[in-house]
């Protein structure tokens, strides 16, 4: 079931997540776009801690949903997010970089060595 959202910004990002998907033959942008068409009260959730658990150095990881600053990130890794909280900038200065979807989809469009945590 698929569920019409109000945020513009969001629809703008689902149809071009699809349209990119297509074009690159890259079926994770297809899947990050199921994630965020999802109802707001079942979108991911991830933690500093669960990238520090599951990530390596040097990794990319991307959050279909909300990243939140719980736990403490030690790892250099680059962190793709829809949505953050304001305390994660300032755990993760230094260590890690945030980029937004419509950015990671320039920089890596056809999604290869990007790992989905959530």
């Amino acid at each position: 079931m698929t569920l019409e959202h109000k945020n513009k910004r969001l629809k703008e990002l689902i149809s071009s997540l699809k349209k990119q998907s297509i074009e690159q033959k890259s079926n994770i942008w297809k899947r990050i776009a199921l994630e965020l068409e999802r109802p707001t009260r079942q979108q991911r959730v991830v933690n500093l801690s669960k990238i520090e658990n599951n990530a390596n150095d040097n990794d990319v990881v991307i959050i279909p949903g909300k990243l939140l600053s719980g736990g403490e990130l030690n790892k250099k890794v680059t962190i793709i997010a829809y949505s953050y909280s304001r305390n994660v900038l300032d755990k993760t200065s230094g260590k890690a970089s945030i980029i937004s979807i419509e950015e990671a989809m320039k920089k890596f469009p056809n999604g290869k060595n990007i790992k989905i945590i959530g």
